[in-house]
């Protein structure tokens, strides 16, 4: 075995069973870029961004994810299509062939964390055996100071071989595709695929097992801080607007897709964003847009052979392009990527059927209420097998692919943080007003933006606010900069009866999923709307 890196390290993945014709520990970006474009993986695009393609996969392969069902956590795991159980012995006999399979491979090794916070810092090592796959997670996890190996063993490890296949029928899966969580052994296995997006879901899967069993709150959100020390958090699916919305010239990033509420306060997992690139534009996101330049890894995204020039409006590869970078190209970012408890709490929304307002303030039990529902709309590309056009959905917690625990052990320590510390909570409709996708238009940004100033400001506080009469809400009668039409949705509808139509069907398709909640208490059950 080779290294490119010599280490004084007391354990590394040799003494884990695994050993490579060449092996390279910890490599510098720069060093990264130049091994992938030696090996035509990527090319650097004319701003100095290495571009990337995933190949068949685009999105992330839910079907394909597994837990092994093991003693120690299996009374635990919240059994079912989210996670499906897979045999220890099969675990065993997958991950023996794949050590094999990295002898004679060239493989690239990280050892980074998750966790800003110093009381919840994660060790983790990712064994990739993709170059820019090792860049992605250098720029996405949080990167020791001194560039060394973790001189204990690591808390998790992931091992990474997009060319290495499982056979279904030996290995018990549902194809050649496979991702699998081992909690005991803190180990993940992935291959069959190139999105480097499930090695970074994985590491959130298992935070979202371990931290909640230590009173801390997992979420799948971005945050930003005010000049106050205000902390504002945005939860929602792919789509919705989290990277976007708290990239706030105006306001500190904390980090953009994934926190944890402690004791102390919020704090960013990763160290890096994960931001969707089709359609960027410089005049409406211009931290996205800045931040990506020499370091930043970019995914799916067209680029002509030519003039390496980026197209972010072509989405012929995948509508889910991809940026990742380090947060701290972001010129606003907090570093290290922690803050205060949250003083406000945003669920984002895209509504399909145009029916939900643009901001609606909600009461304690709505907020368990529409956590636990997590209504929104899957966007294309970010899972295998979307089509063009935006589905409506429920995600309960706004993140039910990565959610290990059953949803209400979520839902129950997000509601005890926020009346423990007071926090305020706004469901904000990113999606469609005027009709349903189709007819209507998707509420702009600029727009957007100024309800959200205006939440998070304290202008909305004295406003007047008017019930929704399906939904049950608060909504506010006036926002600055935002016409009234616009607040309540019936009123940007030509016809009046059709949008009734679509509210009742709506209401009914939350009374629908939320059926499955039946374990939740009375006044959350009732605070849904009125199919």
């Amino acid at each position: 075995m080779t290294t490119s890196r010599a280490t004084t390290a007391k354990s590394g993945p040799e003494l884990q069973g695994i050993s490579a014709a060449a092996l390279h520990w910890n490599l510098t970006a720069a060093v990264l870029i130049e091994h992938a474009v030696r090996r035509g993986e990527g090319f650097l695009a004319d701003n100095g961004a290495l571009t990337a393609k995933t190949g068949q996969f685009t999105g992330r392969s839910p079907k394909d994810k597994f837990i092994v069902r093991e003693p120690s956590s299996q009374d635990k795991v919240w059994w079912g299509p989210v996670n499906q159980p897979i045999d220890p012995a099969r675990f065993d006999a997958l991950y023996a062939r794949m050590r094999a399979y990295m002898q004679s491979s060239e493989v690239y090794v990280l050892d980074c964390f998750a966790g800003a916070s110093p009381k919840h810092r994660f060790p983790v090592r990712i064994v990739t055996e993709l170059a820019w796959h090792n860049l992605f997670c250098r720029q996405l996890f949080i990167r020791p100071e001194d560039n060394r190996p973790h001189a204990d063993p690591p808390q998790l490890t992931i091992i990474d071989l997009p060319s290495f296949h499982a056979d279904p029928e030996v290995d018990g899966t549902r194809s050649e595709t496979f991702v699998i969580v081992h909690l005991a052994k803190r180990l993940v296995l992935i291959g069959g695929t190139s999105y480097a997006g499930e090695m970074k879901k994985s590491v959130f899967s298992v935070l979202n097992f371990l931290l909640p069993l230590a009173r801390v709150m997992p979420m799948h959100c971005s945050a930003n801080v005010g000049s106050g020390e205000d902390v504002a958090l945005f939860f929602g699916l792919s789509g919705t607007g989290k990277t976007t919305l708290s990239a706030d010239p105006a306001r500190g990033l904390i980090g953009d897709d994934e926190h944890g509420w402690d004791d102390d306060g919020i704090f960013n997992f990763e160290g890096g964003c994960y931001a969707k690139c089709i359609n960027l534009r410089q005049e409406y996101e211009p931290h996205i847009w800045n931040a990506i330049r020499f370091g930043a890894m970019l995914e799916n995204v067209v680029v002509d052979p030519e003039t390496r020039r980026l197209d972010y409006d072509d989405g012929s590869l995948t509508e889910n392009t991809r940026a990742a970078y380090p947060v701290t190209f972001i010129e606003n970012a907090v570093v290290p990527g922690v803050g205060g408890h949250a003083a406000n709490v945003v669920f984002l929304t895209c509504d399909v059927f145009g029916v939900l307002p643009p901001i609606a303030r909600l009461e304690p039990a709505q907020t368990q209420y529409h956590f636990l529902s997590g209504y929104t709309s899957k966007v294309a590309g970010t899972e295998r097998g979307l089509g063009a056009d935006p589905q409506a959905t429920f995600s309960t917690c706004f993140g039910a692919p990565f959610l290990v625990l059953h949803p209400t052990s979520y839902a129950t320590l997000l509601a005890e943080k926020i009346a423990k510390h007071g926090s305020a909570c706004w469901l904000v409709n990113t999606g469609w007003t005027g009709g349903s996708y189709g007819v209507g238009r998707r509420i702009d940004l600029p727009v957007t933006r100024a309800i959200i100033r205006a939440a998070l400001s304290g202008q909305l506080a004295g406003v007047p606010m008017q019930k929704d009469p399906v939904f049950g809400f608060q909504v506010p009668a006036s926002c600055p900069g935002v016409s009234g039409a616009l607040l309540t949705p019936r009123k940007s509808w030509k016809d009046p009866a059709a949008f009734d139509a679509r509210a009742k069907e709506l209401a009914a398709l939350f009374a629908k999923n939320f059926a499955q909640f039946s374990d939740v208490s009375a006044d959350v059950r009732a605070a849904g709307p009125a199919a």
